[in-house]
């Protein structure tokens, strides 16, 4: 399947600033499920940008916008094709083992509540355990977008049984890391389907199962990933996968508006 993709993030502020530094990880890599057809970044200064493939596998531009100014705009567009591997996403290569992600984080820290799911979703084998980890989150925790923030812990979204697609993975990758299984967050892109409750920017989660390597699963939704989805970057939670990442000195009163598109390409 071909899918393009148009993500547009825009700042306005009440004081212009004078200095900026952008960290974007808003390539889409290559790998067993997806191709790049092609992809590109538009920012003021990209042509000056340091790039780099951090640890955990993420292409990143460091952006340093010229000059001083009141707004600024980041446009991510391309077209990219997917291939539906029942989630699997294999052996990726990172830098960094697998086991680095068991390390907890304040947005994936468990309660009892999120540690007894886990436990009650053990099965003999590792990916059957993970199935009826999905499978137990999404029955358990209602979708619901004016529930929580970008803020919202695992731990606060499940006390409350309601979130949006972090919060799903955040609960997931916790509970999956209490059982001793490696997890971790991916942020990218969704092809809307009539029966799907997301946003098309998306989030779920990936764990790891010795056999076969990364797997996706999104709690949200009751699935794991397929044809319809774009991995854009992954991180131990939400903070760290973060599209756009950025610091601003002299400004003040920030505005954001962010646009995503997604739709089949006729490429």
């Amino acid at each position: 399947m071909l899918i393009a993709i148009r993500h547009r993030t825009a700042y306005r502020y009440s004081r212009a600033f004078n200095h900026a530094v952008q960290s974007l990880r808003l390539r889409p890599p290559n790998g067993k499920s997806q191709r790049v057809i092609d992809w590109t970044i538009d920012i003021t200064g990209i042509e000056r940008a340091a790039h780099y493939v951090d640890a955990f596998g993420n292409h990143v531009d460091l952006v340093t916008p010229p000059g001083t100014s009141d707004s600024l705009e980041i446009m991510a567009h391309g077209v990219i094709e997917t291939m539906d591997t029942a989630g699997v996403v294999g052996f990726t290569g990172e830098a960094v083992p697998p086991g680095v992600f068991l390390r907890p984080t304040a947005l994936t820290a468990t309660s009892p509540g999120i540690e007894s799911l886990a436990q009650a979703s053990h099965r003999p084998g590792r990916l059957d355990t993970l199935h009826a980890l999905l499978n137990a989150i999404n029955g358990t925790v209602a979708y619901d977008t004016n529930a929580t923030h970008a803020l919202t812990t695992a731990i606060d979204a499940f006390k409350t049984k309601r979130g949006v697609c972090q919060d799903h993975a955040h609960i997931f990758i916790g509970a999956a890391r209490t059982l001793g299984i490696p997890a971790r967050y991916v942020t990218g892109y969704l092809l809307m389907e009539d029966d799907i409750t997301a946003v098309a920017h998306h989030a779920w989660a990936e764990a790891f199962v010795e056999e076969i390597g990364w797997v996706g699963f999104d709690a949200a939704n009751n699935v794991s990933p397929t044809e319809y989805y774009v991995r854009l970057a992954i991180g131990y939670d939400a903070a760290g996968a973060a599209p756009i990442k950025g610091t601003m000195r002299g400004a003040e009163g920030e505005a954001m508006t962010v646009e995503v598109v997604v739709g089949a390409s006729q490429q």
